[in-house]
């Protein structure tokens, strides 16, 4: 990864590359939904990206390699994010289960806690719970 891959916005550096990931996770069922659209803006947003540069991000998209978060708490809200993109249409494949798996594999989430944190974040986010609050949670539970 080099420099140019990170975006400073107020201070706060922000990997491109986790942004990527997350249309990535968009596109695992062949297409991109008008509320998946909505979501990366969304998150893009959060990121620091112009809506030029999301815009450019979702087009440019190709094969990544995955750089997760550095803290625990950026790596949940990671697995959060893409959460939230998979269940935009309310199924959620087994293609999109393995890849959220992946991910926190990749992150450096513990395999026997994995079951239990899918369905602690996808629960979540269908019951309407913040991010925050389900961190709150997964530490509680798991440390």
């Amino acid at each position: 990864m080099s420099f140019y891959d990170f975006i400073t916005n107020s201070g706060k550096n922000i990997c491109k590359d986790n942004f990527i990931n997350l249309v990535q996770v968009a596109r695992v069922d062949g297409k991109i939904s008008e509320k998946q659209m909505k979501i990366l803006h969304k998150e893009g947003r959060k990121f620091g990206l112009t809506e030029p540069e999301i815009d450019t991000l979702i087009e440019s998209e190709g094969i990544h390699s995955y750089n997760p978060p550095y803290s625990l708490r950026g790596k949940f809200v990671h697995l959060y994010n893409i959460a939230e993109v998979i269940l935009d249409d309310e199924v959620v494949t087994d293609d999109e289960k393995k890849l959220v798996k992946k991910f926190a594999v990749e992150a450096g989430f513990r395999d026997e806690i994995l079951d239990d944190l899918m369905v602690l974040i996808f629960d979540g986010i269908q019951k309407g719970e913040t991010e925050e609050n389900l961190f709150r949670e997964f530490k509680k539970k798991f440390f």
